[in-house]
């Protein structure tokens, strides 16, 4: 059995790292942790969560929300903040607040997919679809009215086109007929603008609904045009938002050339975002692009006097 033991803690070692809290209290907690592996390793799980909990860790319902934009920059801003060491982040897109079936589950199903954490750190939820969803923010204050959300938004007709781009390639990965963007934005010689693309970026309609639950210092908006060309600014307001101690640095990014963004450095690894993210836009006609920057003109600057904050968006 003592072999065993130490077999599974070489193992365990190797494929989840053993938490230095369980060595800093003695054999008795290495000794359970080491029988956790073994339920694990061998499918004996009915007894065991499925990830490890660390003493003194708890799973909490978020205390941040990253409640959109879709195509904004939601699984950077994640990844990016998942650096400090005072967040935890849900890895997954959960869709509680936004989909009636998941929320028919109940907060106990939501607070169970989210990771363990410390009193001190903040669990972070990202769901890009809460901030165009109209049941979101009410569900949302329900839960928590104090809760501090995410949102992080590009120009609209940029965010337009990566949503087609994104919708473009899953259809062509899937074998599935393709439209070029001409043909789904311009409909019989005019904009349409029931696209539901189109729909997503009118930032003012959706944030009306949000500014009925929330008031506007609940709410940091991150530049995600920033983002992409210079991180580090647009994460420090974030930290201060959170009231987090300053922990994430310039030597966290670097820029990668081949994929023409910024990948993440921390604890000696360094990582990109998945292939999907950052793939080229197509060519869009000149004429179809004043028309999208002309329509989001007034939506634009409507949003801009709600926020009282303005973009350098078209």
């Amino acid at each position: 059995m003592a072999y065993l033991l130490v077999l599974v803690f070489f193992l365990a070692a190797l494929t989840h790292g053993t938490p230095k809290e369980y060595s800093q209290q003695g054999e008795g907690a290495l000794l359970d942790f080491l029988k956790q592996q073994v339920g694990l390793l061998t499918n004996e799980t009915k007894n065991y969560s499925p990830q490890v909990q660390p003493p003194g860790t708890n799973r909490r319902i978020p205390q941040s929300i990253i409640i959109g934009v879709r195509k904004g920059g939601t699984r950077a801003l994640l990844e990016m903040l998942d650096i400090h060491p005072e967040i935890v982040v849900a890895t997954t897109e959960v869709h509680f607040f936004d989909w009636d079936e998941n929320y028919a589950k109940g907060l106990e199903w939501y607070k169970n997919l989210m990771p363990f954490s410390y009193e001190n750190q903040i669990t972070v939820e990202k769901t890009p679809g809460y901030f165009t969803s109209s049941l979101s923010p009410e569900r949302i204050h329900e839960m928590n009215s104090s809760i501090k959300l995410l949102l992080i938004l590009r120009d609209p007709t940029e965010r337009v086109i990566s949503d087609y781009t994104q919708v473009y390639y899953n259809r062509l990965e899937n074998q599935k007929p393709v439209q070029v963007i001409e043909e789904i934005v311009i409909r019989n010689g005019a904009l349409n603008t029931k696209y539901k693309a189109i729909q997503r970026s009118l930032y003012d309609v959706h944030m009306e609904n949000w500014l009925k639950y929330f008031s506007l210092d609940q709410i940091h908006i991150v530049d995600g045009d920033t983002l992409i060309r210079d991180p580090l600014p647009e994460l420090q307001k974030v930290e201060k938002f959170l009231n987090l101690r300053p922990r994430i640095m310039s030597s966290n990014f670097y820029f990668s050339q081949t994929k023409g963004f910024y990948c993440i450095r921390s604890e000696g690894r360094e990582r990109c975002l998945h292939e999907s993210k950052g793939r080229p836009h197509p060519m869009v006609n000149s004429t179809v692009l004043e028309q999208l920057q002309a329509y989001f003109k007034d939506h634009n600057q409507n949003f801009y006097r709600m926020v009282n904050r303005s973009f350098d968006w078209h």
